[in-house]
């Protein structure tokens, strides 16, 4: 015979005491676990003999969007083509970076919802991908993109033409349009930098084979001030709160 079994958010009006919207709030926030375990639905059945507990921190205060940067895989889509897995499959509790610089943020699953994906990245590169929830975050990087400042670094073979890297600099043109200036230098014998703005899907592998070089890998590195320094190569993390791009 099965035990019976009440909502949660019932349960949880019953014990605070509160209204039952309330409760709906204070579970959608991720601040009531049950039998140990956060439960984020309020619809949520529990029986008399589950132990359910209000986090002290709790509080009805709307829960801010969230920012998530990713260093995304080679050969996950990011907006560009539609060519391989999701760079969302990317997006899971196990792969979020802890040991994140002492961050607060708690992790919640409404936090993958109504993700809007700001800067494109080719699937076949790698690098930093920024998700947002963030209308500040999408107005300054979709709708004011050109404007920002992407840093990528790219392993290439074969043999620079003579003038080769003076061109990169300024002197090419991609689509039939001249390209604005930007800071190309050598990082090493096979890797150069590149620091642009509004930097197309193909962009870069053109420039490189205009001056007999092929393109190996690329990695995007940096978007605007905010750098991929320390997020191994497929986890995430949350953009912290001093952090602008």
């Amino acid at each position: 015979m099965n035990e019976p079994t009440i909502r949660l958010a019932k349960r949880v009006a019953e014990m605070v005491p509160c209204s039952r919207s309330e409760a709906e709030q204070y579970i959608a926030g991720g601040w009531v676990s049950v039998d140990g375990k956060v439960v984020e639905e309020a619809g949520a059945r529990v029986a008399d003999e589950q132990d359910v507990v209000l986090h002290p921190d709790a509080t009805l205060l709307e829960l801010a969007p969230v920012t998530i940067l990713l260093h995304k895989p080679a050969g996950y889509s990011a907006g560009v083509d539609a060519s391989g897995p999701s760079a969302l499959d990317c997006l899971i509790p196990e792969t979020l970076l802890l040991a994140d610089h002492g961050s607060k943020q708690r992790f919640l699953k409404r936090h993958l919802a109504n993700l809007d994906l700001t800067m494109a990245l080719e699937t076949k590169a790698s690098g930093l991908v920024v998700y947002t929830q963030d209308f500040r975050v999408t107005r300054k990087l979709v709708e004011e993109g050109v404007r920002v400042e992407q840093e990528f670094i790219v392993e290439v073979s074969g043999t620079i033409r003579e003038g080769g890297l003076a061109m990169l600099n300024f002197g090419l043109t991609f689509n039939g349009k001249e390209l604005a200036p930007m800071k190309v230098s050598w990082q090493n014998e096979t890797r150069l930098r590149f620091a642009a703005k509004g930097v197309k899907p193909g962009q870069l592998e053109h420039m490189c084979r205009m001056v007999g070089l092929g393109v190996v890998s690329m990695k995007r590195i940096r978007i605007g001030r905010v750098s991929m320094a320390g997020l191994p190569v497929g986890q995430w993390r949350y953009l912290h709160e001093y952090e602008r791009f």
